[in-house]
């Protein structure tokens, strides 16, 4: 299905003898992904300034006005959905187990996943009451939905612990992974997708308008900072915490954009409602409006536009104890 030029480096990719390998993949579904171009800024930079430019207030958007909007994230529901079918290609099935789904939004793709791993229980977790509402058509037959703080989330006894496009709103990435990883039964895996684009002109544009007035008092001084690592480091992680038999790759998925215009509407649904629910909607109207007018001039005025987005994909299962 994909035509793949892959680049390796060190991580994982489980083998024979129990062995890793790191994968950085670039891949062309459809023959509509290419490499991106640009200058990457360092990994450490940007994980480093995460704290000193949140302070402290990494999560604070879980507690504030819902300002996710199902149909505007699902704009691009296929060019989501593909990572999240990646990701599912590494889990084993777990027949009759228990799943947990950490951030399951609106539930669809969280009713493909029980399906296919065959769990007798499927429990999708998400902080959004107007995603929940839209996943109550789905659930059933062993599949449900609750309200709740992924990044509280302490239930043990799972066989799959999942989590697609969620785990990078959380800080301290250390102390997370370490906590689901205590989730787990004997034997039991940890899935995860992350977006890794947080060097995109499409997320430092807006981490650079947050930080003018008047929106930086608005925001109270807060700029989103990434605290997704790179994937060698989450290799090294999930073997400390006893999951050696694992997979990571960073994946570049190339998306066919109408013009460069569709990029706002991409993050609009994802990167802008952290500043959104943070301001007054006139201001953020102000604030998408000077995002809009930054950004489209460092994007090629190309029809279509090519949007290059990298993402973390993580698997690894823990010994049978």
């Amino acid at each position: 299905m994909h035509a793949e030029a892959s680049a390796l480096r060190r991580g994982l990719r489980p083998t024979p003898g129990g062995h890793a390998s790191v994968v950085v993949r670039i891949l062309d579904p459809c023959s509509r992904y290419r490499v991106p171009a640009g200058p990457v800024e360092p990994w450490a930079v940007l994980t480093g300034a995460w704290a000193a430019l949140t302070g402290g207030r990494a999560a604070a958007w879980m507690g504030r006005v819902d300002t996710w909007d199902p149909g505007q994230y699902q704009r691009f529901a296929a060019e989501r959905a593909a990572p999240f079918h990646d990701l599912l290609a590494l889990v084993r099935p777990v027949p009759g187990g228990r799943v947990v789904d950490l951030g399951c939004g609106s539930g669809e793709l969280t009713a493909d996943l029980h399906r296919q791993v065959g769990a007798a229980e499927t429990l999708g977790l998400d902080s959004s009451p107007a995603m929940l509402e839209r996943a109550a058509g789905v659930a059933g037959h062993g599949l449900r939905f609750a309200e709740g703080d992924i990044g509280q989330f302490r239930e043990r006894g799972w066989d799959l612990v999942f989590s697609n496009a969620a785990l990078h709103w959380l800080p301290d990435h250390a102390e997370l992974f370490g906590r689901l990883a205590a989730l787990l039964n004997p034997g039991g895996q940890l899935a995860v997708q992350m977006p890794a684009n947080h060097d995109h002109p499409s997320h430092v544009v807006a981490a650079e308008v947050a930080g003018e007035e008047p929106f930086r008092t608005a925001v109270e001084g807060y700029r989103r900072i990434s605290p997704v690592q790179p994937p060698e480091w989450y290799a090294e992680l999930l073997d400390r915490l006893g999951l050696a038999d694992q997979h990571v790759r960073l994946q570049v998925y190339l998306h066919h954009l109408a013009s460069r215009d569709e990029v706002v509407e991409w993050v609009k649904g994802t990167l802008l409602t952290d500043y959104e629910s943070r301001m007054p909607t006139g201001l953020f109207e102000e604030f998408l409006a000077v995002y809009r007018r930054r950004l489209l001039p460092r994007l090629e005025d190309a029809r279509p536009y090519r949007y290059p987005f990298k993402r973390l994909l993580l698997w690894g299962r823990g010994g049978s104890g």
